[in-house]
Parts: structure tokens; C-alpha cells; sequence
């Protein structure tokens, strides 16, 4: 797939329609489009005061806004104050556990990062670096309230990540880069003045043209492409600042000879573009150099000697320009777009504080533009503030409206499922609340090569109207590294309800569960639903991991449970093949009243068939502080696979009576015997509340 098509299908993916109930086979790759229309203009805008400290009390009334010189009004106005949300961890455990259950009965409140990492401008050996500085801020500045996506301008297919708050998994696309940057234009200058005197090809005064200019300038061209498919689909987020980090050593094209560099010239169009798509979506690069403080000492290190002509341009001096270009470039993208280039700076952290703050604290002004004509010109925005002593520290300059036609939206048929509305949700990068949803999915062996993942989603009741012959439509997706849809399905349920099931309904809500048949590999399943009458929607985006469970000497499955308070929800479809193994349908409830108890079930898959053994399986549900306050083991034989690659079925029951209020992790872990004795666990959290402060309502 061509790479731009994949960058653009990482952060949108195009709606897909699915019949009810049936899974999907993977959509053929194809160019995805983008919301990028301009039917209000956004501004964000951060106020200081003379100390420069930001300004919280202003209003519509404080501000001015002129496009092109002209007083505009301002039909939109708010202020967006985030706080940084530290991860919620058990105080034993040295890293936050990854909930097992999502969810979106809060509103999205915290910032949006794009980190695109330029594989094609970073030079191999400075690829450590490049990790360590990506790491620095997913490590130390990215709250738990944040989302952030990693693109690869380079390298493997399924190196980058999809939208996700997971630390681990956003580590994990930045430990995938490898820089991929041409050698030096002035060390390539310097081979190609030698090889050609060692043929006799020189004559005194013969200019020297770069080999690679060629490659040079097509990694230029697909890096400032991958910047704006990014910026472009960022148009489609609105009520807040977009932020792109862009961590590269910079364009290394000379693009100041457009008469001796061939593509020069279409380099500084592609800068343009990137500039506009920007400006137009509202969104701010941040270059940052991982080089630090540098004069390219290592590149000059390998040359033994530059041409004694003089006149050729090459030697220090050539060296010391390709750094002038490449951070040049860093900063007339940031300069433009309404960021900051962090350039020649070994300490990252007072920038990286920077860049948080401005992306923490602003208003949002919005306005129609005067000439909604798609001309492609570029309309200067000036933001001012009337009261004395502020000053307009960061502001979007402008924008370059659309050219040509608008686009035609496609057709819908009557029949087209799922709606509109539902496919804007499933599409969307940050969940949408109105309609509460707590959603959770357990992978379990299927088929070769397939698992079978059981997917759930519970609503809540009192957001669903509950009127006869209304519907619910609820779709999920599982969309892998590539952006393809590997499986989904869409059902509908009409909430026709006698009265004691719609009471329950009322009070707690409604499950839908599903199986979704995919291959190993990593996913962001995407649900969203609707409720007709009410007219709500949600969703929420979860992060899966499937393993190969066919391979690996032992394997778990996803921990499944359920409960008395949990199983108050109405489940619209059971799934029949946990029916035997649990006492109710699975759950998404995670904080359970003490007169309740939990009854969990896995599978693990022994898959070493070379000689009989034990497995011993334990389950302990550990406190805040580290204390053991449940544990149970249970002994299985290989004899009773028979020989054959299965799993034990394992269940067990474990009452909260005798646990005190507060957070628990519950884990449950597996261990051969044989040999080295594989292991291979699962944990979740779970809080233990008073009986009326926990329930169906509380997840």
C-alpha cells in the first residue's frame, strides 16, 4: 500500500458499511478522503500577562479577530483549561495497569499529539537518540487524560500506532524506528570528487553534483507529504489545539539552487502545501531536532581529506550549511504553522514543558469566514485582546481556503448500515460521549490461524429514551497496524421490553455481546452506538492485543468474569459458548459491592506436547499496598489434553465480603513444570465499594 494511503488510513479510517451480524472481509486499499472543508474558521489563541503567566478571566468581549484586515464576529467561544491526569496505579506495582475495560462516561478532556517520526531524515546511528528523545515525552509529559497516534515516515507497514493512551503501545511504535537518512550531500559530494579523479574524469574547476540528489529529494517530497495527510485529517477535530511533534534532523534538500538542484523547486511547493493544509486545519508542527547541540562532528569524521579545489564549495563550511538548511526547515515549518523548532538544545524537558503548556490552557475563538470562495488564497488572521497589559503569545496566523470544486458527498442507500451518524463515531479519533458506553474484549483460541474474541458493550440505561419500536444500533470494528478492517459487525436491537425488563433496563442498562473471528496481531476495535430515539451517540476506542495462540509453550486467554450486581444488565444476546463455564453472561463492571463475589474464567493453552507434565494455574487478588489478601492454585496434568494442543478450563469464584474497601489487582498465572518452566499470566483491577456506592451504574 502506497505509504501517504497508509499514514491516512492510521488516523481516519473511511466508514464502512457491514450487515447486521456478519463480519467483513478486508476492504481493497484505496485512497481514504478527508474532512477538510472550511465551514467555520477556528483560532486558538493563548493570552498572557506581563509576567507570562496565562490569562483565565477573559471573554468573547476581550477579544478581536480580522481576517485579512477586516473585523470578524466571533459566533464561537470557550476556554480549554486541561489538567495533566497522572495514571491511576496500585501503589505495590511500579507501572499503571492497563484497564481491561473502556469506556466514555466522561468526556474526552485531554490534548491530542500526531508524533511523526521522520525515519527518512534521521541518520542511522542517531537512531538512539531519536528513541530517547520520543520516549522523553511519552514517558514524562503525556497525561493520562491524552491521546497520541505515531506516524513513521519510513520502515515496516505496521510501525505506527493508532490513537491510543497506552504508554506501552506508543513506546513501542517509537522503539520501531530506524533511521533511514542518505549520507551526508557534502560526504557523497566528496566520493563522487574522488572516484571521478580516480577514473580521470575530473578537469580543475568541473563542478560536483550530489548522486543521491535524486533519492534526496523524493525522501524530501514523501516526509512533507506524510506531514500533511496528518494535518489534513486533523481538519476534522475541532474545539481544541492539534499538535504535531515532528521529530527529524530536518530537510537536508538544498533548496536555495532551484536551477542546479532538480527538485528544488517542487520541494518548496510540497513546504507550501504542508504550511497551507496546516493553517487550514488549525494545526501546530513542533519541530524537534534530535541532534541537540551539533556541528556535524560525526559525518566530518569520516572524511579523510575534502578537495583541495577550493572552489567546489566542499569541506566545513558545506557542513556547516546542511546544518543551517536541515534546522531552517524544522523552523519555518513550526514558525508558520504557529508552533516552536527545538533546535540546538541537548535538554528537552523545559521545551517539552512548553509545548504542554500550550497545549493545556487557550481559548478557541471561531468564526464564518467573509469569502467562503475555494480561490486557494491565503487569508491572514490577526487575533488581538482589548483589555491593557495582555498580549496575544500564540495565535493562528491564517489559513489557505479549498480550490477547485467542493467534493460531492457519496449516496447513501435506505438500507446502508451502519447510518451516517454512527460511521462519523466510528471514525472519529476521541470517543464521543452522550450515549455512555463500557466495552471490553477477551481473545480466545479459534479456528487456525484465527482467535475468536468475544467483544461486549453495555449502555447505560438512562441514557436510552425506551420508547416502543426505538432501536439501538450498536457497530464495532477491528482495524489492524495498516488501517484495514480485519472484522466487525453491526446489530440492532429494537427495545420493545415488557415492563420488568424495561424497569431493569432503566436502572442499569443493556448488553450486546459478539464474536469476532481475526488473525494474531495487534488492533484498535472501534465501537460506537446509537440510540433512534433519544437520538444519542458514543464510542470508544480499545486497544487489543491478540496473541498466537498456537504457538509460545503456554498461552492465556482474555480473563473474563461476572457477578450478581453485574449481571443486573439485560443482556440482548448471550454468548453461548461461556454459558457452560459461567454462572452469568461476562461483564464490563470493575467496582463490585462487598456483598458481591466475582466468578472469573480463562483458558490456558499448553501447546508442548513433548512430554507429560503439570501446570499449576493460581489466582490472587493483591491490595493497594501489596498485601495477598486471596490466592488459590489448582493442578492440571497434560494427560487430560490427550496429546493434543488444548487448554485447561479454568474458573474460579472469589467473594468480596472479606476484602476491605479499595483497589485490588486480581491475576491469574500459569506455570509449567517442564523444562524451564513457561509461564504466561493476565491481571485486572477492581475496586471493592460499600453496597450502595457500587452497582450496575457504577463501572
Amino acid at each position: 500500500m502506497n505509504r501517504h494511503v497508509r499514514i491516512a488510513a492510521l488516523v481516519l479510517l473511511a466508514g464502512a458499511t457491514l450487515g447486521a451480524g456478519q463480519t467483513p472481509p478486508p476492504p481493497a486499499p484505496q485512497q481514504p478522503t478527508f474532512k477538510v472543508e472550511v465551514d467555520y474558521v477556528e483560532v486558538d489563541a493563548i493570552v498572557t500577562d506581563a509576567r507570562g503567566t496565562f490569562v483565565r478571566d477573559l471573554k468573547k468581549e476581550d477579544f478581536q479577530v480580522l481576517e485579512d484586515g477586516k473585523p470578524q464576529t466571533i459566533t464561537t467561544f470557550s476556554i480549554i483549561d486541561i489538567p495533566i491526569e497522572r495514571a491511576n496505579r496500585p501503589l505495590f506495582a511500579s507501572q499503571p495497569i492497563e484497564p481491561d475495560v473502556k469506556t466514555n462516561a466522561q468526556p474526552f478532556d485531554g490534548r491530542v499529539y500526531v508524533m511523526v517520526l521522520d525515519d527518512l531524515h534521521t541518520t542511522f546511528g542517531r537512531t538512539l537518540r531519536v528513541k530517547a528523545a520520543a520516549r522523553q515525552f511519552i514517558q514524562r509529559h503525556l497525561g493520562a487524560n491524552d491521546l497520541m497516534a505515531v506516524v513513521h515516515t519510513s520502515g515496516p507497514s505496521d510501525a505506527s500506532q493508532e490513537f491510543t493512551a497506552s504508554r506501552r503501545l506508543l513506546l513501542a511504535a517509537v522503539d520501531r524506528v530506524m533511521g533511514r537518512k542518505l549520507q551526508s550531500p557534502t560526504l557523497t559530494r566528496t566520493d563522487e570528487y574522488y572516484r571521478q579523479q580516480m577514473l580521470g574524469m575530473r578537469q580543475r574547476g568541473d563542478p560536483v553534483n550530489d548522486p543521491a540528489e535524486m533519492e534526496r529529494g523524493f525522501n524530501a517530497k514523501s516526509t512533507l507529504r506524510s506531514l500533511k495527510d496528518v494535518a489534513e485529517w486533523f481538519g476534522s477535530v475541532h474545539g481544541r489545539r492539534k499538535t504535531i511533534l515532528f521529530v527529524s534532523e530536518g530537510i537536508d534538500y538544498d533548496i536555495t539552487d532551484v536551477f542546479n538542484n532538480y527538485s528544488a523547486s517542487m520541494i518548496l511547493d510540497e513546504t507550501r502545501d504542508t504550511i497551507a493544509a496546516a493553517t487550514k486545519s488549525n494545526v501546530s508542527i513542533y519541530g524537534i531536532d534530535p541532534r541537540g547541540l551539533t556541528d556535524l562532528g560525526d559525518e566530518a569524521i569520516e572524511v579523510q581529506a575534502f578537495p583541495d579545489d577550493t572552489s567546489l564549495g566542499i569541506g566545513r563550511s558545506s557542513f556547516q550549511r546542511e546544518i543551517q538548511l536541515s534546522q531552517d526547515s524544522l523552523r519555518v515549518l513550526s514558525d508558520q504553522t504557529g508552533g516552536f523548532a527545538v533546535v540546538n538544545k541537548n535538554d528537552f524537558s523545559t521545551a517539552y514543558d512548553r509545548l504542554v503548556r500550550d497545549n493545556s490552557s487557550y481559548y478557541v475563538l471561531a468564526y464564518y469566514p467573509p469569502n467562503p470562495k475555494r480561490d486557494g488564497r491565503l487569508h491572514r488572521i490577526d487575533v488581538r485582546v482589548t483589555r491593557p497589559g495582555l498580549t496575544v503569545a500564540r495565535a493562528r496566523r491564517g489559513y489557505v481556503s479549498p480550490r477547485g470544486r467542493a467534493p460531492v458527498p457519496a449516496a447513501l442507500t435506505a438500507n446502508s448500515q451502519p447510518n451516517a451518524e454512527l460511521r462519523d463515531a466510528l471514525n472519529s479519533p476521541l470517543p464521543v460521549s452522550g450515549l455512555t458506553m463500557h466495552v471490553f474484549a477477551a481473545p480466545f483460541k479459534g479456528t487456525a490461524p484465527n482467535a475468536s474474541v468475544l467483544v461486549g458493550a453495555e449502555l447505560r440505561g438512562r441514557d436510552l429514551k425506551l420508547d416502543a419500536n426505538d432501536k439501538v444500533e450498536l457497530s464495532y470494528l477491528a482495524v489492524d497496524p495498516q488501517g484495514k478492517v480485519r472484522g466487525g459487525s453491526t446489530d440492532s436491537l429494537t427495545l420493545n421490553f415488557r415492563p420488568e425488563t424495561k424497569s431493569r433496563v432503566e436502572q442499569s442498562g443493556v448488553r450486546m455481546l459478539s464474536r469476532v473471528n481475526i488473525p494474531p496481531g495487534r488492533y484498535q476495535v472501534r465501537f460506537a452506538a446509537r440510540d433512534s430515539g433519544a437520538g444519542s451517540i458514543g464510542s470508544v476506542l480499545y486497544d487489543l492485543d491478540v496473541p498466537d495462540f498456537y504457538k509460545g509453550p503456554l498461552v492465556m486467554s482474555g480473563l473474563v468474569m461476572t457477578s450478581m450486581a453485574g449481571a443486573a444488565d439485560v443482556t440482548a444476546k448471550p454468548d453461548e459458548e461461556l454459558k457452560p463455564v459461567l454462572p452469568g453472561p461476562p461483564i464490563a463492571l470493575r467496582t463490585f459491592p462487598r456483598n458481591d463475589a466475582i466468578t472469573l474464567f480463562a483458558e490456558v493453552y499448553d501447546n508442548d506436547t513433548t512430554s507429560p507434565h503439570k501446570v499449576d494455574i493460581t489466582a490472587t487478588v493483591t491490595s493497594d499496598d501489596g498485601k495477598v489478601m486471596y490466592k488459590t492454585d489448582e493442578e492440571r496434568s497434560s494427560a487430560d489434553l490427550q496429546g493434543k494442543r488444548g487448554g485447561y478450563g479454568y474458573t474460579t469464584e472469589i467473594p468480596m465480603k472479606d476484602l476491605p474497601l479499595g483497589l485490588y489487582v486480581l491475576k491469574v498465572e500459569a506455570r509449567s513444570r517442564l523444562g524451564q518452566g513457561a509461564a504466561t499470566s493476565r491481571e485486572v483491577q477492581f475496586t471493592v465499594a460499600a453496597p450502595q456506592a457500587a452497582g450496575p451504574g457504577d463501572r
